[in-house]
């Protein structure tokens, strides 16, 4: 693959006009990866913050920020108005008062700005936790029609190859409907990578061979989705051997085909889920993206706060990329 999947998002989003708002506009990072987007004419930026505050920053990192839109949600023109929009989306759960208080942090203005068609789509994180980032997504973006739950997944690349794995960052316990809604949506993200997803659900067990309430989660959420999404190559329970392995895949599930051609990977928990992403980028040379939300009516994307300014311009391409 000459081309890499970043310089295809670089090319499809110069032609689309998109825009991107940063919760962290004095973040030095952030303001490294808004210059190169504005350089490249890769997106339209948005940073928010105080205008000088921002500015006094930018020029100290030496980054040229000319044709950012930089706003202050103290001095928002519109603020009444957005104070209104979210009294309305939350729909006697918060007051105005409470409203006009959430609205004045970055990171429930910026999520406003996508709800109201001001921005397309949002990156935070870089000082937020990812809780601050996804709440208020789910209290005003909300979940897409159809589904009831937020996911997330890492896409993780290694020369040309490149794998996805989910759900490694958002739900803790997932229920089977969860796990179901995650495999549909992760493959769907797989693809945006150029990834054919050949899905395996993961396990202590494959096919029978252990058995508890996980290996029963797993068997169960892989009928669900193979019988609702007949187009989709999905299999589970697989142990990670039976799912990468093709001697053991194709020994332990003859004919199947995702047993050890996997490269999309389903995690029955944050736990198993959070060790064997990190376990593939520390021990195993992947770079990891992520975690990319899924499941939201807009792309709102969060960033590790031990990010860099080369994640951060390859997270915003990913999370543009996902409108």
């Amino acid at each position: 693959m000459s081309i890499s999947i970043f310089e295809n998002f670089e090319a499809k989003l110069r032609a689309e006009s998109k825009s991107i708002v940063f919760t962290e506009g004095t973040d030095e990072r952030i303001l490294s990866a808004a210059s190169r987007l504005l350089a490249g004419k890769t997106l339209r930026v948005i940073l928010l913050g105080n205008p000088e505050a921002v500015n006094k920053a930018a020029a100290e990192g030496g980054f040229d920020i000319t044709g950012a839109e930089i706003l202050d949600p103290a001095a928002y023109e519109g603020f009444d108005e957005m104070v209104a929009k979210m009294v309305e989306l939350r729909k006697g759960k918060m007051t105005e008062e409470q409203c006009r208080a959430a609205l004045s942090k970055s990171n429930y203005f910026g999520t406003m700005l996508v709800k109201m068609g001001k921005a397309d789509c949002l990156l935070g994180g870089a000082t937020y936790s990812t809780a601050d980032t996804v709440r208020p997504a789910l209290q005003l973006i909300k979940c897409k029609p159809g589904i009831k739950s937020v996911s997330s997944c890492f896409i993780l690349m290694r020369g040309n190859e490149s794998i996805a794995m989910g759900d490694c960052a958002i739900n803790i316990d997932p229920s089977e409907d969860e796990i179901v809604e995650s495999t549909v949506e992760t493959a769907h993200t797989a693809e945006i990578f150029g990834i054919d997803p050949r899905v395996a659900l993961l396990s202590y067990s494959t096919k029978g061979s252990g058995k508890g309430e996980t290996v029963d989660k797993m068997r169960n959420a892989t009928i669900r989705v193979q019988e609702a999404h007949p187009e989709l190559k999905v299999d589970g329970e697989l142990q990670f051997d039976a799912a990468v392995a093709p001697e053991v895949g194709q020994l332990k599930a003859p004919g199947s085909a995702v047993a050890g051609y996997a490269n999309t990977f389903i995690f029955p928990n944050i736990n198993a889920g959070n060790i064997g992403y990190k376990i593939a980028q520390r021990l195993g040379g992947f770079e990891a993206y992520g975690p990319i939300l899924q499941g939201l009516n807009a792309p709102i994307n969060d960033l590790s706060r031990g990010c860099n300014a080369e994640e951060v311009y390859k997270m915003a391409l990913i999370t543009a990329a996902l409108i």
